[in-house]
Order: C-alpha cells, then sequence, then structure tokens
C-alpha cells in the first residue's frame, strides 16, 4: 500500500514520477476552468476523506477541489467531528474509515496520530501536515521551482527562519532530489539533527550558518515562513520576534543571493515580519504559483497513493 506520509520515506523514482505527473496535469487542464472529462477522471467512483484537526485554507481548498477535478467524491471532516483519539481510538477510527472510503489525508498535531493511522488503515493515507513536516507543501515547491528554473538538483537552497516542519520537509527532499540546504536561523530553533544527517548522508551539502547575508550568497532559492504559531502565546511571539528579526527576507537579502534567485513562502504571510512585501509582491517570488502548485502536485501524490 502507498502511504505519502514523508518525502524520504518514499523511493526517489517515485517522487520524481509524481513531480513529472504533477507537471503533465497541469500542462493538460491549462485554461480549463471545469473538470476534465470522465477519460481524464482517474478518480471516478473513489471516496477521499480529508481530516483536519488543525485548520487549514491551502490543504483543504487544494485537496478537495483536486480529489473533485479527478472525478473523486470527498468527505471533509474535522477533529471537532471525530474527536480523534478521545472518544474512539485512533486505530479504531482508521479500521472504521477504511470500510467506508478509498483515501485518508490527515492535517493534525501528533505526528504519531498519523503513523497510527497509517499503520492501521487498510486504504493509504497522506499526511497534510504534522508539527513535524509538511511533505506535500514541498511537493509543491519542487514543482514550482523547476517550471521556473530547470531540475532543482545540485542548487542551493537556503531557509531562513525556524527549523520547523516545512523546513523538515526540506531537508527530506534535498536528500532525495539532490540539492544543497543552508539553515540560517539562531541555534535554539535549529532544524532536528536527524533530518540534517539524513540528508548529508545522502549526499546533500547541508550547512547551518548564523548569519544570513553569509548564509544567502550564491542562492538559487530563498524560503521562509512564519515566525509564531496560531497557537503561540503573546510572550513566545515577542521571543521568537526577537529571535528571528535579523533574518527577515527583505530586498537587501535576496540582492545578495543570485540575481536569479527564486522567493518561496507556503503562506500564511505576515508581511512585514518574515519577509517584506516588497520582496512577496517583487519579480523573484514565486508564492502564488506554488500555492496553485498545492493543487497540481497533491493531485499527483492521489494517484500515486491509488496506483491509478
Amino acid at each position: 500500500m502507498n502511504h505519502f506520509l514523508d518525502i524520504h520515506k518514499t523511493d526517489p523514482t517515485e517522487l520524481r514520477a509524481m513531480i513529472d505527473q504533477a507537471a503533465a496535469m497541469k500542462t493538460a487542464r491549462a485554461g480549463q476552468l471545469h473538470a476534465a472529462p470522465d477519460a481524464e477522471q482517474p478518480l471516478k467512483n473513489h471516496m477521499v476523506a480529508l481530516i483536519f484537526e488543525k485548520p487549514s485554507t491551502r490543504t483543504r481548498v487544494s485537496f478537495d477541489v483536486g480529489a473533485r477535478q479527478m472525478g473523486a467524491q470527498t468527505m471533509v471532516l474535522s477533529g471537532a467531528d471525530m474527536q480523534l483519539g478521545h472518544g474512539e481510538t485512533i486505530a479504531d477510527t482508521a479500521r472504521v474509515l477504511s470500510r467506508y472510503v478509498d483515501l485518508i489525508m490527515i492535517r493534525t498535531f501528533d505526528e504519531t496520530v498519523l503513523t497510527e493511522m497509517a499503520e492501521f488503515a487498510d486504504v493509504p493515507v497522506i499526511n497534510g501536515l504534522t508539527d513535524r513536516t509538511h511533505p506535500c507543501q514541498i511537493m509543491a515547491d519542487i514543482l514550482t521551482y523547476e517550471e521556473h528554473r530547470g531540475s532543482i538538483a545540485g542548487r542551493k537552497v537556503v531557509w531562513c527562519g525556524d527549523g520547523n516542519n516545512v523546513c523538515a520537509s526540506f531537508l527530506h527532499a534535498a536528500g532525495q532530489f539532490g540539492f544543497d540546504l543552508t539553515f540560517a536561523g539562531p541555534q535554539v530553533l535549529d532544524p532536528e539533527p536527524e533530518f540534517v544527517e539524513l540528508a548529508r548522508a545522502q549526499g546533500s551539502k547541508v550547512e547551518i550558518c548564523r548569519d544570513a547575508e553569509a548564509a544567502v550568497a550564491d542562492a538559487d532559492l530563498i524560503v521562509a515562513d512564519t515566525w509564531v504559531s496560531m497557537h503561540d502565546a503573546q510572550s513566545a511571539r515577542e521571543r521568537r520576534h526577537n529571535l528571528l528579526r535579523p533574518y527577515q527576507v527583505n530586498a537587501a537579502l535576496m540582492a545578495k543571493a543570485k540575481p536569479d534567485a527564486l522567493f518561496m513562502h507556503c503562506l500564511p504571510a505576515h508581511r512585514g515580519e518574515e519577509v517584506t512585501s516588497e520582496v512577496m509582491d517583487g519579480p523573484q517570488s514565486v508564492i502564488f504559483d506554488e500555492a496553485e502548485n498545492r493543487l497540481h502536485a497533491q493531485k499527483a501524490v492521489m494517484r500515486w497513493c491509488l496506483g491509478v
């Protein structure tokens, strides 16, 4: 069974096939406003469950629209609807859902909820996000980079800010897709050493740098993310702002990278904090292509999971 739980748990050849298929599906649908004809609906007669313990805009809309475009029906469930792990164990929920649906996507907090769901489900499970990783976002990011600049292999990606779940999945992808990654941020927010060593073991050059300007020298891609979570207390927000202010992506920092370097952000962004509006709305920003590509990348992931 093809679960899509993390990028480093999927064969690089299959990851490449998903990216290529996503690009092909995007091209095929260019200029179309409505669902493709039946011949292009590989998920027809399938039911997809979309579970959200965490709020979502892009993940919810992109998975829902993507599944429908491919002919599937969707069932959107919130954590409040299901009370995952409270009124019923995750294992029992997985067993029950498997009797009703063909595919489960879950966006949750604790990684163990995802892994237990996958362990006990009889249908494929997709990681829509956990507190530890966010693989679907990085699949969209690689698709976005490659449609603008060609293969990401051998390129230098710089992550500015907090070594969070999105950064973790970038490290997973570095080894699988063959690019290098430099982390620029404060020591207390470093990415997990396990993920750093995993990328290095696969031949990627991974550096940790405290100086943002030095980090972005020769960068092909600069990536930022929000400094605070919606669940952080005010005191935590203030501490994070103080720690991360030197790593804001602004025009001066972008000027230190390669002239054709791209800027990405998974959104939502706090303009004027981790990145300035000048950069977000500037010619090097591809953030809205990146957001759109969640749709195409996740369609490819769903097809891979179901083998269609």
